[in-house]
């Protein structure tokens, strides 16, 4: 992956990205606001560096924490939680199947950015797309999320 452009945000830009992301993942995101935003084309992704970090990527016109960005910031908010049964597929990209879902955020909707951390540790998976609401997730049959971007992709191996 190599970076195309790398550009500054404007402070109004800036504020409406905290909001658009303190909306979706809570508070703990509030921590960047003195902190440098660009933005930098990879590949034909939309990344989002924070003093310099990629901490937040854009798919459409939904931003998205990177699985660094959820470490960094602690974010625990539209969690999806596997059983580890499910780690191997997971860091290796597959979609996240209801019967491996052993809780989610009950305000998770369809279409909404998650989280998906595993059991044992609570240490972030993978970052996906809601495809049911989370109150259905566990207990159900079928892909309960999308996976975009997880452990050992290209995202996370992207060097800067």
């Amino acid at each position: 992956m190599k970076i195309k452009s790398r550009v500054q945000l404007r402070k109004s830009a800036k504020n409406q990205l905290l909001s658009d992301i303190t909306s979706v993942f809570g508070d703990d995101v509030k921590q960047l606001e003195n902190s440098k935003f660009e933005t930098a084309n990879i590949d034909d992704l939309s990344l989002i560096l924070v003093d310099g970090e990629p901490l937040l990527f854009q798919i459409n016109e939904f931003y998205f924490p990177t699985v660094r960005g959820v470490l960094k910031l602690g974010l625990m908010k539209n969690v999806v939680t596997v059983d580890s049964g499910a780690v191997r597929f997971v860091v290796n990209g597959a979609d996240i199947m209801c019967p491996g879902i052993v809780a989610a955020d009950d305000n998770i909707q369809e279409g909404d950015p998650v989280i998906i951390i595993e059991e044992a540790h609570s240490k972030p998976l993978a970052i996906g797309t809601a495809l049911i609401p989370g109150a259905e997730m566990k207990g159900n049959t079928g892909k309960g999320v999308k996976s975009i971007h997880y452990v050992g992709d290209k995202l996370w191996n992207l060097d800067i």
